[in-house]
């Protein structure tokens, strides 16, 4: 007689097992990412410059060389994967002041990239997306018989102001100038001065829109501004009307 397929059945003997190193997997990297993660009070191997009370490394973390020259400020928020480095390479002795600096509240997203072998100065209260790459150091290509890897490179200080938001994928290269509060559309390439409150897009980047203190946005804005949270709202409350939304969607 066939088996009817929607009959209860308990599962195998090798679906129960796979069942427990799937939870177990899940349960040991879970556990390693919390005990992986880098803080002022469990830097594990790293020695930054200083790093500053409720600043967070998680683990994995990238690489990670020059600390001694890198100075995270209060409460960063660090994802995994992201690369911080000072000089060109790990042992150099880079003098007596920071080279990579991050302001209170800087957020840098999974697989964000700072190479800094000149000055790179991030403001506070900067977002990264995932994947941004900020660099001071660039290869040349001066001489057309040397291979370009082989050529010395050029380096310029960055500075990225307070507030910015930098999208996924974006670049910002040797000697750009961010203001504060620049919004850097996903993907651009970002080199020389950005002036505070612009909105800069594309390969080079350019401004496609800034604000006026007389006028405002232009161009003016297309969406409407987000309605804020009234006072007096709490976590809780915001928690159970989403799953009201949720629910009421589905």
């Amino acid at each position: 007689m066939p088996r009817n397929s929607n009959t209860f059945s308990l599962p195998s003997p090798s679906a129960w097992w796979q069942q427990v190193l799937h939870r177990a997997v899940h349960r040991m990297w879970h556990g390693a990412q919390r005990a992986g993660a880098v803080t002022a009070e469990r830097p594990g191997r790293l020695r930054f410059r200083s790093i500053g009370p409720g600043t967070r490394l998680a683990f994995p973390q990238g690489t990670v060389f020059g600390e001694p020259w890198i100075e995270l400020g209060e409460h960063c928020i660090i994802a995994e994967q992201v690369t911080l480095t000072a000089g060109m390479m790990p042992g150099l002795d880079l003098g007596p002041d920071p080279v990579l600096s991050l302001g209170d509240g800087v957020v840098l997203g999974r697989g964000s990239h700072i190479v800094a072998d000149a000055r790179v100065t991030v403001g506070r209260e900067t977002f990264c997306g995932p994947y941004v790459y900020i660099t001071s150091t660039n290869h040349s290509y001066d001489d057309p018989d040397l291979p370009v890897g082989k050529q010395w490179p050029r380096s310029a200080p960055v500075t990225i102001g307070p507030g910015c938001w930098l999208g996924t994928g974006a670049v910002v290269l040797p000697g750009a100038r961010l203001g504060r509060n620049v919004v850097v559309a996903a993907g651009a390439v970002v080199r020389g001065e950005v002036p505070d409150h612009a909105v800069v897009a594309g390969a080079p980047a350019r401004t496609v829109r800034s604000w006026d203190p007389e006028r405002g946005w232009e161009p003016p804005l297309r969406t409407p501004p987000p309605v804020p949270i009234p006072d007096g709202i709490t976590p809780g409350q915001l928690r159970a009307l989403a799953e009201w939304e949720r629910r009421g969607e589905g």
